[in-house]
């Protein structure tokens, strides 16, 4: 196993970010990595964070010291999901995992596919104002209410940039950017404009599949998560759980959720959890193309040895390894 050369880690910041679409491979690539360069893992993830939710997330199956493949990784499986998380908390919860991986001259391997979250380490985030409890309680009912969409359009009036950003269905989101005008009076996307300095400087490596091979290989992922996805939500809801709560908002749950409620059937809640699924890795690639600073490294998308061989490549050339 290669070690980490201490200095290269004070100065070239010392993190390799490992990005893509879902489904694209970052867990595979970024384990292996870790493997090679002997370093951990911490994931990017808004919905692999919670418990219980595992057949749509694409968890990692960890071991009881928290590794998977005796690779140390970080920052899935430990909230509830009726608590809301966002960036700035996974960011204040990431920075000493980071730290600590360092001062062990080890190297950190960030994986994920939650933008924010990579940004809010690469290039912080302006501080939002503290969440109110009172308005966010009165916004979702208003969407329990009147939908989704009525919320969506609210938020389309005071701020469309970021209502271009965030979709309908992601509710809590929708939620928050409506909050934080009511309390600031100034729209979400002023504070993204007002990001402060990189505060971890990454290699990020960006793995890349052709557009219609990515999107069969989706299709199929949904499909054999369907089954698992539906069998796991009627175990939740609603002995534990209403179905309204953040971490039911992830990819494949709410059309669970109202095929349990029968409100919709179980072929065309496979059939949206398959097109939102597709929407949201578009989004990702775009996300990941035009957001992220500093050098960035595209991996062709394909078998995980050959990724594997390309990241490898790139980081001895960066003098990662030596």
């Amino acid at each position: 196993m290669e070690r980490i050369h201490a200095q290269i880690l004070k100065t070239r910041g010392g993190c390799i970010a490992v990005v893509g679409p879902t489904g694209s491979g970052k867990t595979k690539l970024a384990v292996s990595l870790a493997r090679e360069f002997n370093g951990e893992v911490v994931s990017a993830d808004s919905r692999q964070i919670y418990k219980s939710l595992d057949a749509g997330t694409a968890k990692p199956l960890l071991d009881e010291k928290g590794r998977i493949e005796e690779i140390p990784y970080h920052l899935v499986d430990f909230l509830d999901p009726k608590k809301p998380f966002d960036a700035g908390s996974f960011a204040a919860m990431a920075k000493p995992i980071l730290a600590k991986i360092k001062n062990e001259n080890r190297l950190p391997i960030i994986a994920g596919g939650t933008g924010l979250y990579v940004k809010a380490l690469s290039q912080g985030l302006s501080p939002l104002p503290k969440a109110d409890a009172r308005i966010r309680a009165e916004l979702l009912q208003i969407s329990k209410e009147k939908g989704r969409a009525f919320l969506h359009q609210e938020l389309e009036k005071i701020d469309p940039l970021a209502a271009r950003r965030i979709p309908a269905n992601n509710i809590q989101r929708v939620i928050r950017a409506i909050e934080v005008h009511r309390i600031s009076g100034r729209p979400l996307s002023d504070f993204w404009k007002e990001e402060n300095e990189n505060t971890e400087e990454f290699i990020t490596l960006r793995i890349e599949w052709p557009v219609e091979i990515l999107k069969q290989k989706l299709k199929e992922r949904c499909r054999r998560m369907w089954p698992q996805i539906l069998k796991e939500t009627a175990h939740l809801i609603p002995r534990f759980y209403s179905g309204e709560e953040p971490g039911f908002q992830s990819l494949g749950y709410p059309q669970a959720v109202r095929c349990l409620q029968g409100k919709m059937s179980s072929e065309a809640g496979l059939l949206e959890f398959i097109k939102e699924t597709l929407t949201y890795a578009k989004r990702q690639r775009t996300w990941f193309r035009h957001q992220i600073k500093g050098p960035v490294f595209e991996i062709a998308g394909q078998e995980s040895e050959l990724m594997f061989s390309q990241a490898a490549k790139i980081l001895r050339q960066e003098g990662i390894a030596r």
